[in-house]
């Protein structure tokens, strides 16, 4: 059985630009043992405005929950180890406004190849959208 060490989680030292994190502006501010939680401040620029209002492209809701599932399965690879998303769906309950928004992650479960793992997406304390995604663990070739 592979031995799982923590990894530095993804905040601690910033990807090379460009990279996704940077170019949103993501904010970690939890991460390791199968956790991770992110926040962005969404902006009027990255919504569709409607009769209601500006809303959230639901493509970056999605990237935000699919970051915040990312975070949580890297905190459980081991040394050699990434992994692939294999399949992704999210549920949308509300409309994301401009403002913050909060996404947490969690592996719900992880075996040898697979990792299974849940999100859900917070505006002022409501839940707006949540998801969920399957992992395909990778190991390095020897």
């Amino acid at each position: 059985m592979t031995k799982v060490r923590p990894r530095r989680p993804w905040g601690e030292q910033p990807p090379a630009a460009p990279h996704i994190w940077l170019t949103l502006g993501y904010r970690g501010i939890e991460q390791g043992d199968g956790r991770s939680v992110i926040e962005w401040d969404a902006t009027p620029d990255f919504c569709f405005h409607g009769p209601n209002g500006p809303i959230v492209h639901g493509g970056m809701v999605t990237t935000l929950l699919d970051t915040a599932m990312g975070g949580a399965c890297w905190s459980l690879m081991g040394e050699g180890e990434d992994f692939l998303t294999a399949d992704l769906r999210a549920e949308f309950m509300a409309s994301a406004r401009p403002g913050t928004l909060r996404a947490e992650g969690m592996v719900v479960r992880r075996n040898r190849r697979i990792a299974f793992c849940a999100a859900e997406l917070f505006q002022d304390g409501e839940l707006i959208a949540s998801a969920r995604c399957t992992q395909i663990v990778r190991r390095a070739s020897s």
